[in-house]
């Protein structure tokens, strides 16, 4: 065996061992216990079955065909697993259905045949055994392949739900993390299918992409706090709800149009503390309550300043008409948002 071949046994079965210590790790020595990272370790555990098989196959002379077809088997059950853990990690109190259980048939029945292809039949390359072993294969890979989309789809929905400005930090955490996972599996994919188009492209490449891969989210996942957290923080509490509520009068009631909006005022609109509405505030808007309301007379403002019927008005009446006290204050919020002045953003429209 050359070196070569000898560091890239090492390199993947590092990246195998790494994969399934964290999936113990989730799943028996975390002190948070979740169904997420339930989840979540259960796919760890099964890729790696998947990958040693490759492993075993690039290395490891006649491995019998149950290896190799109970090891295909393990992406049919990767596929649910990961649309079930999307699910869990946005929506709040997810519990299985018992009907989605059903998505685990196609994974039974191959892995239950592998138990009867024997090793005479399997190496007989008669067209029979070459058309069944390729149609499993390209069914499992395609099997794989819309799950990862259904599983984006589902995450686009839920984020299509929630703007940017609005996230809580644990939602942005769990949109990153999520959206870093698909990715990582997409990568992984290619890299075994490209191996089928093309036999140009190693089979090790496979296990080594998957080793860089789970290096890589595994940092992401403590970074990001992802096993900290799941779909509770999705949860309307009533911090959303006051939020709502001040979006509410201040953006379809225009409230931001009033030169003399302290934060006092809407405070006592909505009947809560100037603390809690401030905290709200900067929680959801990513803004202080000055901000917040400047921002959108502004957009007001751009309006105004690029719609040519308003060219006869000043800057100065569009700055008072917006909710402004001063052109002073007009002009650096203006700058603040835009990056430019008021005078240069109507020449430039």
């Amino acid at each position: 065996m050359s070196f070569l071949e000898i560091l890239l046994i090492i390199v993947s079965s590092a990246g195998l061992l790494h994969g399934v210590l964290f999936a113990f790790y989730l799943c028996f020595f975390k002190k948070k216990k979740t169904f997420t990272n339930l989840l979540l370790g259960l796919i760890l555990v099964f890729m790696a079955f998947r990958i040693g098989k490759s492993v075993m196959m690039n290395f490891g002379d006649d491995l019998e065909p149950i290896f190799i077809f109970a090891g295909l088997a393990f992406l049919l059950l990767i596929g649910p697993l990961l649309r079930w853990y999307v699910l869990g990690m946005t929506h709040p109190g997810f519990k299985l259905p018992k009907n989605h259980l059903i998505e685990l048939i196609p994974f039974c029945l191959i892995f239950f045949s592998s138990f009867f292809i024997t090793k005479q039949w399997y190496e007989s390359n008669n067209k029979e055994a070459i058309v069944l072993f390729a149609s499993v294969l390209i069914f499992i890979y395609l099997h794989f392949a819309f799950y990862i989309f259904i599983s984006w789809r589902a995450l686009k929905n839920v984020k299509k739900n929630y703007q940017k400005e609005t996230q809580t930090k644990s939602q942005k955490a769990i949109f990153d993390w999520l959206s870093l996972l698909i990715i990582g599996l997409v990568i992984i994919w290619l890299s075994y299918f490209l191996n089928i188009l093309d036999d140009e492209v190693p089979y090790i490449i496979g296990p080594i992409v998957y080793s860089l891969a789970i290096y890589f989210l595994s940092y992401k996942a403590f970074q990001l706090k992802a096993t900290e957290i799941d779909g509770d923080a999705f949860k309307e509490n009533d911090n959303a709800i006051l939020f709502n509520k001040i979006s509410k009068i201040i953006i379809d009631d225009k409230l931001y149009l009033e030169s003399d909006l302290p934060l006092s005022k809407l405070s006592k609109l909505i009947g809560q503390s100037t603390q809690k509405t401030s905290s709200v505030i900067n929680q959801y808007a990513k803004r202080n309550f000055n901000d917040f309301i400047n921002y959108y007379r502004i957009q007001d403002a751009k309006k105004l300043l690029s719609n040519i019927g308003s060219e006869k008005f000043t800057i100065s009446s569009i700055a008072f008409d917006t909710g402004f006290s001063s052109l002073s204050s007009f002009n650096s919020a203006f700058k603040k948002f835009e990056g430019t002045t008021p005078s240069m953003y109507r020449k430039s429209t």
